[in-house]
């Protein structure tokens, strides 16, 4: 998406080039920990996400840097839908009979996710105490690895993103339960919303841009509207769809910065709770 985002920019800024650096590992935080110590003039930018941008401190408490405080948010790109998956084995097809059963075989089931504190792993926490139902974590190192457990039957549950889990969903080798976002996503149109059955429950893995901390409020805007402009263009919007499921939401500085107090404050409960940690 990165990449998709970066073919882009040299159009709308009329030739400034935009460079797309991997900076892999520990969930996105060493990313995170370049980009802070960085000066906030523009020029260096970085594509967050949950675990790097607003808990990562308390998924890893040693992290070099606070992540709420460690960046100034720019826009907010995509939301990147996700689904209740069930191996084709578990004889509940719907999310109240999921609930039911697991009410009736506590610790009866499990669900993998892709590692500890990844979204998959989050948002089925967030659905087993909003439901007061109790499955067994089994965590792996990949979505692909978390959606082949599946498959074999190791798990009987999982949370993927929408992208990772409909080949096997199309193939039989899965089932869709619901989906975690509120509207649906097209590809899944059989699969309804879990708000249905526990109102207001709502999840999906999100992208956007920051800069380090610090940057001035006028350069903020103007970065953020080059970046809107970029996810605005319809043949963006589609291959982000195309790719990943994806929608584009934009807004303001402001929008996503409430946006990611909102995750903050919405996620360190569950960690807490649920005594969830990578490192």
């Amino acid at each position: 998406m990165s990449r998709f985002i970066a073919s882009k920019f040299a159009e709308v800024t009329g030739g400034q080039t935009l460079v797309v650096e991997n900076r892999p590992g520990a969930g996105g935080t060493i990313c995170g920990a370049a980009v802070a110590r960085e000066r906030p003039d523009g020029l260096t930018l970085m594509m967050a996400d949950v675990g790097a941008n607003a808990i990562g401190k308390e998924l890893i408490p040693s992290l070099p840097y606070d992540p709420p405080t460690a960046f100034t948010p720019i826009i907010h790109l995509v939301n990147l839908p996700a689904v209740l998956m069930a191996h084709p084995s578990v004889t509940a097809t719907t999310i109240q009979q999921v609930i039911d059963q697991a009410k009736a075989r506590p610790d009866g089931f499990t669900y993998s996710s892709a590692g500890n504190g990844n979204g998959s792993h989050l948002f089925m926490a967030l659905f087993l105490k909003e439901a007061g139902i109790r499955m067994v974590h089994v965590p792996y190192r990949s979505g692909a690895e978390m959606v082949t457990s599946l498959m074999r039957g190791d798990a009987q549950f999982g949370f993927p993103t929408v992208s990772s889990g409909i080949g096997q969903i199309r193939a039989g080798n899965a089932r869709a339960i619901a989906v975690g976002n509120a509207a649906g996503t097209p590809l899944l149109p059989d699969a309804p919303a879990i708000s249905t059955v526990l109102p207001g429950f709502e999840v999906a893995v999100w992208h956007g841009i920051v800069a380090p901390a610090g940057m001035d409020a006028g350069l903020a805007r103007e970065i953020n509207q080059v970046f809107g402009r970029i996810a605005a263009m319809p043949d963006i919007k589609q291959r982000i769809f195309d790719a990943q499921a994806g929608t584009v939401v934009g807004g303001t500085p402001a929008d996503f910065a409430g946006h990611i107090a909102r995750e903050v404050a919405r996620w360190t409960p569950i960690i807490r709770e649920g005594g969830i940690a990578t490192g």
